[in-house]
């Protein structure tokens, strides 16, 4: 352990909750020193002394401050936001949040298919209607699920999905890495072969200049006509516009959709008013147990990091 106290910051911008939650698990960390901050004028000044940081983010006005900052903990899977090469450049460790959204998010994937699946977003039109029509329910257990990304979240989509007895097939960098789950797994310049069979898509990728508009309008023309699109990677990942026009003309029966290229969704986007799209304000990573387990991959990380052994880091990303 290091012979002296690092001071790790939590800017302002979390809420008091996740402030209280994250002091709870970490106000007994040994060498360390931890500062909450409660202003934008605090934050800034707590970066000109913090070497290390829990933080949603990076913006230029904090990083120009952190002269000290040794590691930045990431409370997002996703670092698209972040600057990686100025981080490289400075010699900032960055690691992330990878594992922490794995089983809300395949909570929701698996209640948006089922969605689907059982009707029952027709079953809510009706109610809304007042009308009494029995519609034929299918079962999510005789369909394939595509999973692109089987890393930690599609892991646990393909897990979730495997246990409800559908077939689960998927893509991977390192196809032998993949979870037991998938009962196929391709590599990425093989993705046609999981469109082909999926009835039901799962978008679990990070974004990526190979990943942004990745299902575009030849991707979903590949799609089976009865397939479901479920996005809960990034908005980018699939190209709206072509997908918008695939859903209105039917060359894919539907999309649950959890991201979206602009946030808040437009109000003049079609989607909001298609009877064959399930959205849902990028929340599917949302669980009251998010900021504990944020705690545990910090306090994993905290013991290298104070040895040395930036390598052992979990999540690391820089």
């Amino acid at each position: 352990m290091a012979d002296h106290d690092h001071e790790i910051l939590v800017p302002h911008t979390y809420s008091a909750e996740t402030k209280s939650t994250l002091e709870s698990e970490l106000a007994d960390l040994e060498g360390a020193t931890l500062t909450i901050a409660e202003t934008a004028d605090e934050t800034l000044s707590g970066f000109e002394t913090a070497t290390v940081a829990i933080t949603p983010r990076l913006p230029e006005e904090w990083l120009e401050r952190a002269t000290d900052l040794e590691w930045a903990q990431a409370t997002s899977a996703g670092v698209d936001h972040y600057d990686l090469d100025a981080l490289s450049e400075r010699g900032i460790t960055l690691t992330n949040a990878t594992g922490v959204h794995s089983q809300p998010i395949a909570e929701q994937v698996l209640g948006a298919m089922l969605s689907f699946e059982r009707e029952f977003l027709r079953a809510r039109d009706q109610q809304r209607e007042g009308v009494w029509l029995r519609t034929e329910g299918g079962e999510l257990a005789s369909k394939t699920v595509g999973v692109v990304g089987l890393g930690a979240i599609g892991g646990r989509v393909a897990e979730l999905a495997s246990a409800v007895g559908s077939r689960v097939i998927g893509t991977k960098r390192a196809p032998s890495s993949a979870p037991d789950a998938a009962d196929a797994v391709y590599p990425p310049d093989e993705l046609d072969e999981v469109l082909r069979r999926a009835d039901y898509l799962v978008l679990a990728c990070p974004l990526t200049e190979e990943t942004r508009g990745l299902i575009d309008g030849a991707a979903l023309e590949t799609m089976s006509e009865e397939a479901v699109l479920v996005n809960i990677a990034r908005g980018e990942v699939a190209d709206q516009e072509a997908l918008v026009e695939g859903l209105q003309q039917g060359r894919i029966a539907g999309a649950a959709l959890d991201v979206f290229a602009e946030e808040p969704l437009p109000e003049e986007s079609p989607l909001w008013n298609l009877p064959n799209v399930l959205l849902t304000p990028h929340m599917a990573g949302s669980t009251p147990h998010y900021y504990e387990r944020i705690g545990d991959i910090f306090r994993e990380n905290f013991e290298c990091f104070a040895d040395g052994e930036l390598e052992g880091m979990r999540n690391r990303i820089v």
